[in-house]
This record gives structure tokens, sequence and C-alpha cells, in this order.
């Protein structure tokens, strides 16, 4: 993973997903709908992808 991906996620999965997961619950609950499925999807998939950065990211540290 080229290190202009790897800040990409790290920015996306630390600032933007946190942040679009509380827009849809929160816009969720002013207008009535049921988020619950979105924002558990989407934290489902950040998670997942958190722990492969993670994993390139501690890959990388130990073969320097």
């Amino acid at each position: 993973m080229s290190n202009k991906v790897y800040d990409i996620l790290k920015w996306s999965l630390m600032i933007f997903v946190p942040a679009l997961i509380t827009l849809i619950g929160t816009l969720g609950q002013i207008y009535g709908f049921d988020t619950e499925v979105i924002v558990l999807t989407i934290s489902a998939i950040a998670t997942f992808l958190g722990a492969i950065t993670g994993i390139s990211n501690y890959n990388y540290k130990k073969g320097k």
C-alpha cells in the first residue's frame, strides 16, 4: 500500500466515517427514519478497513 493510499484511508477512517455515521444517525432521528442498518453497515466496513490498514502499518514498521 502506498503512503498516499494509507494517508487517505487513515483520514477517512478517523475523520470522515465517524462524522458520516453521526450525520446519518442524527438526521434519521430528526426526520424519523430508521438508520440502524446503514449505520451498522458503514461501521462494519470501517472497522474492517481499519483492521486492514492497521495490519499494513504494522508490517511496514516491522520491515524498517
